[in-house]
């Protein structure tokens, strides 16, 4: 019996061993947007303590476009042994299997959730040649456009994106999406006038703010936030209830061995709370994460069947 039951345990104590002894070599880190990012941002600063933790470079990856599902569909094609991390968030996780009829892969099948990294309100700017100082001001404006709004977002399918169709279809006017890859090209739009309106996350939009050239209106979070309380709510602003958050998280591919995910997790979790990580976040506007991967999936399945059905009722198809 008892050599049965040592026979049973030795894949198990092989793969926690295994666990221990990763990494070997440098860890990829996949960030499915441009450098400059938030995502970019949250990236480098996780992936510069990690690699301390670890002995092991972590060698940030940008790959930006399709709404974020390059970068991911890297993650989830890549080996299961953990040297191929991604930070994935809200639009290639769980709005793009809403959008598109077919993807390159199945984030619910070819992905592991590992940790909650952050979460955080997008922010609503516009030009600072617009003429609106308010969300009322602005919601006026936009009605009088003829051919709607031509609006930009961070990547099509993204919390930038959707959050502007909620938000158009709760205000009642008409609006062209202009996607880019990523905050930086989209906020230089705004600043340029090409496109007259942007829900994004805060920090990538704080150079053009400090140089006067965008105006941010409200925050798409339930209640004011730290370090920005001078920014009403969208809900406060005439629309009850409106909330939508941006939040991303390290993913991996499937079938990556749960003692590898598990060590990955504890060694994330304990980054996120150096009080030099919890500052830099801090700065960033970002509401640092943590937990365990099942909280994590938990999280991902109730905010999939929100904007599942949110993303039913207002209609948008990307394909």
């Amino acid at each position: 019996m008892k050599r049965l039951l040592a026979l049973a345990l030795f894949p198990l104590l092989a793969l926690s061993a295994a666990a221990q002894d990763w990494p070997t070599r440098p860890v990829k880190l996949v960030v499915p947007a441009p450098a400059g990012s938030s995502l970019d941002f949250i990236a480098r600063t996780l992936g510069n303590r990690l690699s301390g933790r670890w002995g092991q470079p972590v060698v940030v990856d940008n790959k930006p476009g399709a709404g974020g599902m390059l970068g991911m569909s890297a993650v989830a094609k890549a080996p299961a042994d953990g040297y191929t991390l991604g930070i994935g968030f809200n639009g290639p996780i769980a709005f793009a299997p809403f959008m598109y009829r077919q993807m390159a892969y199945d984030p619910a099948k070819d992905l592991l959730p590992v940790v909650l990294t952050s979460s955080q309100p997008n922010v609503l700017a516009v030009p600072a040649a617009n003429p609106a100082r308010t969300v009322q001001e602005y919601v006026v404006w936009a009605r009088k456009q003829p051919g709607g709004v031509p609006y930009g977002s961070v990547g099509a399918g993204s919390s930038s994106h959707l959050t502007m169709e909620l938000f158009r279809s709760a205000a009642g006017f008409e609006a062209v999406h202009v996607p880019f890859n990523g905050s930086p090209p989209a906020g230089i739009s705004l600043a340029s006038g090409e496109t007259q309106a942007l829900f994004a996350v805060q920090p990538a939009l704080l150079p053009l703010v400090g140089s006067g050239r965008i105006r941010l209106l409200a925050v798409t979070s339930a209640q004011r936030m730290e370090g920005m309380k001078e920014l009403p709510t969208v809900a406060e602003a005439g629309y009850p209830g409106f909330e939508a958050l941006a939040w991303n998280g390290v993913f991996t591919a499937a079938g990556t061995p749960d003692a590898l995910v598990r060590r990955i997790n504890a060694d994330a979790n304990a980054v996120m709370q150096e009080a030099e990580v919890k500052d830099a976040f801090a700065k960033q506007g970002l509401v640092v994460g943590g937990g365990t991967p099942e909280a994590f999936r938990s999280f991902i399945a109730a905010e999939s069947a929100k904007w599942g059905a949110i993303i039913k009722k207002v209609g948008i198809r990307i394909d």
